[in-house]
């Protein structure tokens, strides 16, 4: 069912006629975080501590609220689990999100960065060429993971409940897990969840980049960068997938980056690589659909073992 549905959203992706006339499901999701947020978070006279513990009971109930409503949709059904499944991984939607940024880039700076800013939260006012091409590879990278193969991860694991919960919570990390004064106590919960959510689809995440950069030379070359670079990155997860994929297009990504005012320091990934350009953005769109084309023969060859019985796994391992 797994691969059905990546395959159908690869074909359909974002069914834009229906979202227009009805609100996403990771929409909803924002409304019931926005909800929390505004009753327990920005109310004045709570102290650090009560923020924190009202963010952790939150992040809680986000994920039972999860797993309640996976349990309710399973019990409609296979074919209403594969249409949840198709529209809850992002495969095509991250495929033209990112697609998007290298076309305007080829039409000039403005548009690039307006494009650009769409898909990241930081300052774009002032980004070159090379900086807007990193921004849309390094969110490809990371979004590989959070879109496509972390949800399949735990659809795997814990069927439609996991999934469910694993998108609620990594919507209230993108939401509240900001270190600032605003969500630094309440945003605590989600962000932690989240991390620990993602710790082994990152590193999935980042191996299948490596595998599918063995297509371009650079396999070792991927694997190196992955492992030297992919624990510098402030989140624990983001920098395993980006430096593989820095490693993989033989660029350098991360480095120092601008939010609002701020300048925050990062070390680069990847830092002997050339600078990226639109065309780099176009070979990592090819990286990524060939890792979910790895991940998705990689799931059928299992499966078939499986259901081959006991021997059947041993037995096709045998026989290639």
């Amino acid at each position: 069912m797994l691969v059905a549905a990546m395959m159908l959203d690869r074909l359909i992706g974002e069914p834009h006629v229906l979202w227009s006339r009805m609100p996403h499901p990771v929409v909803l999701f924002g409304r019931i975080i926005t909800a929390f947020d505004r009753r327990w978070n920005l109310r004045r006279g709570v102290s650090g501590g009560a923020r924190r513990c009202r963010g952790i009971i939150t992040a809680l109930i986000m994920l039972g609220t999860g797993v309640g409503l996976g349990l309710a949709i399973t019990a409609g059904g296979p074919a209403l689990v594969l249409a949840v499944l198709v529209i809850l991984l992002a495969g095509r939607s991250l495929d033209d999100h990112i697609r998007a940024v290298a076309t305007a880039l080829d039409a000039g700076l403005a548009p690039a960065r307006q494009a650009v800013g769409m898909i990241v939260g930081r300052s774009t006012a002032d980004l070159d060429e090379g900086d807007i091409a990193r921004a849309a590879i390094e969110t490809g990278a990371e979004n590989l993971s959070d879109g496509v193969f972390a949800p399949a991860f735990w659809f795997l694991l814990t069927g439609l409940p996991g999934l469910i919960a694993y998108k609620i919570i990594n919507t209230a990390d993108s939401m509240i897990g900001y270190r600032n004064a605003r969500y630094l106590a309440f945003g605590s919960g989600a962000a932690r969840l989240d991390d620990l959510l993602n710790l082994l689809p990152a590193r999935i995440t980042a191996g299948l980049i490596c595998v599918a950069a063995l297509f371009r030379g650079r396999m070792l070359k991927a694997t190196r960068a992955m492992l030297r670079d992919g624990k510098q990155h402030a989140s624990p997860n983001a920098g395993w997938p980006e430096a593989a994929m820095a490693g993989a297009l033989d660029v350098w990504l991360a480095g120092p980056r601008r939010y609002g005012n701020r300048l925050r320091a990062a070390p680069r990934f990847h830092e002997t690589g050339k600078d990226a350009d639109a065309a780099a953005i176009l070979s990592s769109l090819r990286l990524l659909a060939l890792a979910q084309i790895i991940f998705a023969i990689l799931l059928s060859v299992l499966i078939g073992g499986l259901m081959a019985g006991p021997t059947g796994l041993p037995a096709l391992i045998t026989a290639g």
